[in-house]
């Protein structure tokens, strides 16, 4: 087990570059056992614990001042189970090893969300997830978890065992233990067809439900400043497989979507008052395309752009609403806005702290690259989707609290109850959750 300290000066910073921590220390586990003690020497040492992944949150989730847990050594396939259907990986696993390693297989997760360098234990720990009309969060495929409790001690969670914990420690923000290891349901690999598309803003909002409706897969991103939207609906297909042709997929996904853009936002940056005309242009750069490739090709996509985001969850049937109040909200605000604001859908799951716990769900997500001023945007934004019970990504901006929580989470109570059992001295406390979850 080795103990480092990263960074300039032993400080920790997440990938959005909007969060900073200095832990007294850091340990990489090389086990189980070897993360228990380390939990139970911190506890000896009066110090908190925080596990952190590729730190792809823009909340400070991850962050601490005492003991910084990195769990890459906790990675790799531990086992799969052909019979049940599901694969078993460390907490370390990064989402596009695990991926590419269930492809080998010929298996993959059903869905996913257009990431994959986050750990499958950040990912599902703070909810992250794609689109679908059936299909839910990362965390919604999970069979089976296991948790190193503040004590040190090793629970195995599922439907079965610990089935109170296993409710709850899907999405557990880390506030209930560190987990060490995830079992997933998995599927043999399958196609998918994506068909990309510009469509006007207000024809996807007229035919939003029928969109949702017809789709496994619905998302579009649009483009403030303008009528336009890009929209992408993945259906699954029997063939036969037709990728993105390599050069062609160069010029859309690195070279537009990531290279041109980078260089759109830069200019914007630079000169506010030519973010409408580049958001024009923008607009009109990515063509129609359909493509037909297994589902990590077609769900996840490069992200180079760094940015800040934030992500509400708002009931489904209010996502029209909301996104008509956010236009007119950046129309008359004067505000110069650069980067696409992108929707996504999922059904009710039963993850009690899930933004999608018992209803359906649209997400709706507004991104500022890294380094402008995001406050005045992300307020006005905030102040729509709470007027409409939203409940903020967990790993992404936003201003909510415990009692705000307490409000638009029917099953709080038996979270921060379940936390009071599993961690009563909080070791795994910090400025974020004793925020969001109260102390």
């Amino acid at each position: 087990m080795s103990t480092t300290v990263s960074g300039k000066n032993g400080t920790w910073r997440n990938w959005g570059g909007n969060v900073a921590a200095r832990p007294a220390r850091e340990v990489t586990p090389a086990s189980v056992e070897e993360l228990a003690d380390a939990v139970r020497k911190a506890a000896e040492d009066g110090l908190k614990v925080k596990p952190v992944g590729t730190g792809h949150s823009f909340t400070s989730i991850a962050a601490t001042d005492g003991v910084l847990i990195r769990p890459q050594l906790l990675s790799g396939i531990r086992n799969i189970d052909r019979d049940a259907m599901t694969v078993t990986v460390g907490a370390g696993t990064q989402l596009k090893r695990l991926n590419l390693a269930l492809a080998r297989e010929g298996l993959s997760l059903r869905n996913m969300g257009d990431i994959m360098e986050q750990t499958v234990s950040g990912a599902t720990s703070t909810g992250t997830h794609g689109t679908g009309r059936e299909s839910g969060s990362i965390a919604a495929q999970i069979k089976g978890l296991e948790l190193v409790t503040a004590d040190g001690t090793v629970l195995t969670c599922s439907e079965k065992e610990n089935p109170e914990v296993f409710a709850a420690a899907r999405i557990g923000l880390g506030a209930l233990g560190i987990v060490t290891a995830i079992t997933f349901a998995v599927e043999p690999v399958f196609l998918l067809t994506a068909r990309e598309e510009p469509m006007p803003f207000d024809r996807v909002l007229a035919d939003f439900d029928e969109l949702w409706a017809e789709n496994e897969h619905f998302e579009f991103y649009w483009f403030p400043h303008t009528g336009s939207t890009n929209t992408k609906r993945n259906n699954r297909s029997a063939g036969p497989e037709k990728p993105v042709p390599q050069l062609q997929g160069w010029i859309e996904d690195e070279f537009l979507s990531n290279g041109v853009f980078q260089v759109a936002q830069w200019v914007g940056r630079a000169a506010p008052g030519t973010i409408p005309t580049i958001a024009r242009i923008s607009s009109k750069a990515l063509s129609a395309r359909t493509y037909t490739d297994i589902p990590y090709k077609v769900f996840t996509s490069p992200r180079r752009v760094r940015f800040v985001e934030m992500e509400y969850a708002v009931p489904r049937e209010a996502a029209v609403t909301v996104l008509r109040e956010l236009r007119t909200m950046v129309d008359r605000s004067g505000m110069k806005v650069s980067f696409p604001v992108e929707v996504r859908t999922a059904p009710a799951d039963d993850i009690t702290l899930s933004t999608a716990s018992g209803r359906d769900s649209a997400y709706i997500a507004v991104h500022m690259v890294k380094g402008t001023p995001y406050q005045a945007y992300f307020t006005a934004a905030e102040r729509i989707f709470t007027a409409h019970e939203g409940r903020p990504h967990w790993g992404k901006v936003h201003t909510r609290d415990a009692e705000y929580f307490s409000g638009v989470y029917p099953r709080f109570g038996e979270f921060t109850a379940l936390r009071d059992r599993l961690d009563p001295d909080r070791r795994f406390q910090n400025d974020y959750l004793r925020r969001v979850l109260g102390s």
